[in-house]
């Protein structure tokens, strides 16, 4: 039978008070109700020490009560640290969580985020990809922003192609300055003066175009550069053409009764350079209407930065120009080669077809080079190719006069240029 309520409240604080004395007893039910001491049994000097770290009281006179002493514990670690409850330290961010072979969770891999991924958390089991214009840090812990890519003016390539078309043009310059000076003098007649105006022009205009390759490319400056290119490289090689033209025709015309008299004029020169000239002008503006090129950021080349470049719009226009131009140089070269053995003092055609080796070695070498780089690079190489095509335009036609005008003025005159290479 159960006992009175009032027994039983009395036989319950009598436990509780034994509980609370350290010796055990039983509640009302029956139950054995003890308090515990915490040990901590480790090896000392090849035999066991207990050493008491706290206890624990299930039934007191308030609560349950418990208490450990963390500082007495004694582990077997170095510089008594308490040991991981796991088999794998907690993976960093810039990391990820792998599975490893063992069937618990705690046992696992941490390998670095892939190339271009991040994580900023720890025990993360993904990677996050960052966005085509950004790139992890060094820790990949966070995405950033790309950096910008072009030619600057501050560049190195920058001063070096400043330095080299600011000297061409004030050469050019100069030349031009000396044949207006003596442009009655037979040597700077020969051939058509405004002929040899109109390429000294264009040479001076390809050298100051480069400008248009320096700094950040814009929409604008994408467009002009290679129509600036393709149309001022084509009257310098058109012009060419014209002299050559004169020289055989001039040739020609000297003999009784040639049909090449009639021809033998400003005329024919003069329309060879306007059409061929037009030709690649309706190119370029073709291109330009239908097809313009423009600024764009290529975010692929590079892994840590974006390039800013031109897109051409569309290769079958871009290769036009150059296709185009590729033929004038070789009908140029063709007919300067072919008049070079015409008997004359100063037969221009010599230079003429020198001129269009080096020009064309230039651009043939230039298009592997220009498609292998990427870039800056790229805009290099076009630069380059430019100014020394120019350059030896400039160099093989026009030296060659100017050093008779300054320095050899006796060589000067009209008899001399009308006589014979034996003469010469």
């Amino acid at each position: 039978m159960p006992r009175a309520p009032e027994a039983s409240r009395s036989f319950e604080k009598l436990n509780k008070n034994l509980i609370n004395k350290g010796h055990s007893a039983m509640h009302e039910y029956g139950e054995l109700v003890t308090n515990y001491v915490i040990h901590n049994n480790i090896v000392v000097n090849g035999s066991w020490e207990r050493i008491s770290v706290g206890y624990f009281r299930p039934y007191t006179a308030e609560h349950i009560t418990k208490r450990i002493d963390k500082s007495s514990i004694k582990w077997k670690t170095i510089n008594n640290e308490i040991p991981e409850s796991v088999c794998t330290k907690s993976c960093q961010p810039g990391n990820k969580k792998i599975p490893g072979n063992s069937i618990q969770p705690c046992c696992y891999s941490c390998v670095p985020c892939f190339e271009g991924e991040i994580s900023n958390t720890s025990d993360s089991e993904t990677c996050r990809r960052c966005p085509d214009h950004e790139w992890p840090n060094v820790n990949q812990t966070q995405c950033i922003s790309k950096v910008l890519e072009f030619l600057t003016y501050s560049d190195g390539i920058s001063i070096i192609v400043l330095l080299g078309s600011m000297l061409l043009l004030t050469l050019t310059a100069v030349i031009l300055g000396t044949f207006i000076r003596y442009e009655d003098t037979p040597i700077a007649r020969a051939n058509n003066k405004n002929l040899s105006f109109v390429l000294l022009v264009s040479i001076m205009l390809s050298f100051l175009s480069v400008f248009l390759f320096l700094g950040r490319p814009v929409d604008t400056t994408c467009m002009f550069r290679q129509i600036s290119t393709g149309i001022l490289l084509s009257i310098s090689i058109s012009s060419l053409l014209a002299k050559t033209i004169m020289v055989y025709m001039a040739f020609r015309a000297t003999k009784p009764g040639s049909v090449w008299s009639r021809w033998s004029g400003v005329t024919l020169p003069n329309c060879v350079l306007l059409i061929c000239s037009s030709v690649q002008g309706v190119i370029c503006m073709s291109w330009v209407t239908l097809s313009p090129p423009f600024q764009e950021l290529d975010t692929h080349s590079y892994k840590e930065k974006m390039v800013v470049q031109c897109n051409e719009g569309s290769d079958l226009w871009f290769y036009s120009v150059l296709g185009y131009m590729g033929i004038l140089a070789a009908v140029s070269f063709i007919a300067a080669f072919l008049a070079r053995t015409l008997p004359d003092s100063f037969n221009e055609a010599k230079y003429i077809t020198f001129s269009m080796l080096v020009f064309c070695s230039v651009w043939i070498a230039m298009i592997p080079a220009y498609l292998s780089t990427k870039g800056k690079y790229m805009v290099a190489v076009e630069i380059f190719a430019i100014l020394t095509s120019n350059a030896g335009l400039l160099g093989c036609i026009f030296f060659p006069k100017c050093y008779i005008i300054l320095f050899k003025p006796e060589l000067n005159t009209r008899k001399h240029l009308l006589g014979t290479k034996n003469t010469m």
